[in-house]
């Protein structure tokens, strides 16, 4: 194994030194005291359940700021960020532009319930970035828009089913939420409780990456599809690209029992490219979904598409969909301001130059002690699986082995490295994070596989991909 002398970059030792290998994360004062509070008054102590940790073991971290691709804890520890909001901060935290934009904003009034030119200019941006979206709705999240739009196809097409892909999760809306991932995932759970059996019997499911599972669902129900869904980079169950050829085929069975095709880009808009996946990869769905990165960090969402969908939309037409704060002017600020720092220092070259530089080296790092694991990206997003190869479905990223992966959490979050905190999520690179800031994770996963490589029996994987251990 190469040597564990830190890179210069690595200045956030722990709060206090504790092995990786140890079942629980020594809890912190602060945050152990915060989160004792929270459980009495918010149901398992937080608002998002994979915040909890429940998936990697011990307290969650409490935070109190963040500038650039750095965290600071309620213990006033530093750790370097590669969760990033769920992906949200394309420009890292507190990037100048957009906090001003917001503060500018918030003084002339937080919320009108009534029009405004930004939210017109901040369409007409949206319109001109990506190809095929003739008109655009704005709302407040990406569960909004994506529900907005799965009633945008029903109510367009006549249509009452649904086709969605194992392991994808697109927000809480009951429709969705039927073998979903992220965390449904984490939590071993199948699809919520609360969704009636006659609404899932709408959906129709199948695998991702999987055109043959595809087409079988359209010979079987093509004329009950109002749409079929889809991450173009699947990204709630770790990160799971397409298969060359994968989405221009679902463009084509769309096409042919005239369903309407929407990606879900509420993850990977504007990630990859000034524009969305879809868009760089020449397959322009009907509707696409978008949210995060949109809204610099603040509550935000879109769902846009083809004018002649659109319509359908009240008040043009029956479907319905309002929002009191919908189009708010805190959020298309936020996102005015992204979007122009986006075209003006697009940082995309970079992020794949870094997202292929972390991922080699925390393969490499595994691979020196023989721990199999192998981290898919694209561009700076990226998910390091204890596998043995990338998977290409829901199936193949069941068997990474989470508890693996609750370990190396621990170990990493002691030497200042901040992940998703849990297995099947995606980390994310944003333009704040330097060179020194991917060797310094680099590190820390060299020094959490030395540590935990001498202390737990490690398999290596089975050549097929079967789980690494037990």
């Amino acid at each position: 194994m190469g040597s564990l002398n830190p890179p210069r970059s690595h200045l956030f030792p722990p709060a206090s030194p504790m092995s990786p290998s140890t079942s629980q994360l020594t809890p912190s004062a602060a945050s152990a005291a915060l989160f004792e509070r929270a459980q009495r008054v918010m149901p398992g102590g937080v608002n998002s359940p994979v915040r909890s940790f429940r998936a990697v073991g011990g307290n969650p971290v409490y935070m109190v700021s963040g500038n650039g691709a750095r965290l600071r804890t309620v213990e006033g520890r530093e750790l370097i960020d590669y969760c990033g909001s769920w992906g949200a901060l394309l420009f890292g935290h507190t990037r100048a532009e957009i906090v001003d934009a917001v503060a500018k904003a918030a003084g002339k009034g937080t919320s009108f319930g009534a029009n405004t030119e930004s939210e017109v200019e901040f369409a007409e941006r949206l319109t001109r970035l990506v190809p095929g979206m003739e008109m655009v709705r704005l709302v407040n999240s990406g569960t909004e828009a994506v529900m907005t739009a799965v009633r945008l196809a029903r109510g367009f097409t006549g249509r009452p089913k649904i086709l969605k892909f194992s392991g994808c999760y697109h927000g809480h809306a009951d429709t969705v939420l039927v073998q979903a991932g992220s965390g449904l995932l984490t939590g071993g759970l199948v699809a919520s409780g609360g969704v009636p059996p006659t609404l899932a019997a709408e959906v129709l499911v199948a695998s991702y990456n999987s055109l043959e599972e595809v087409s079988e669902l359209v010979r079987a129900h093509g004329d009950k599809l109002a749409a079929i869904l889809a991450e173009p980079v699947a990204a709630n169950m770790g990160v799971v690209p397409p298969l060359p050829g994968f989405l221009e085929g679902l463009r084509n069975l769309a096409n042919q029992c005239g369903a309407l095709l929407i990606f879900d880009e509420v993850i990977t808009g504007f990630r990859f490219g000034p524009t969305t996946f879809g868009a760089m990869q020449g397959v322009t769905p009907d509707l696409v979904c978008l949210g995060k990165i949109i809204g610099g960090g603040l509550p935000l969402g879109a769902v846009g598409g083809r004018a002649a969908v659109m319509r359908s939309l009240a008040p043009l037409g029956t479907v319905y969909q309002a929002g009191t704060l919908s189009g708010n002017p805190l959020a298309v600020a936020a996102g005015l301001a992204t979007l122009k720092l986006m075209e003006a220092e697009p940082p995309y070259s970079r992020l794949e130059r870094l997202g292929e530089r972390l991922a080699v080296g925390l393969e490499n790092a595994a691979r020196d002690v023989d721990i199999p694991l192998i981290c898919p990206r694209v561009g700076g997003m990226f998910t390091p699986f204890f596998l043995g190869k990338p998977p290409r479905n829901l199936d193949e990223v069941k068997r990474a082995d989470a508890e693996r992966f609750a370990t190396f959490f621990r170990g990493i979050l002691t030497e200042g490295i901040y992940l998703p905190p849990a297995q099947f999520e995606a980390g994310f690179i944003s333009a704040a994070h330097s060179e020194a800031d991917v060797e310094a994770c680099i590190y820390a996963a060299q020094k959490t596989f030395s540590e935990v490589s001498n202390t737990i029996s490690w398999r290596q994987a089975a050549t097929d991909g079967t789980p690494c251990c037990g």
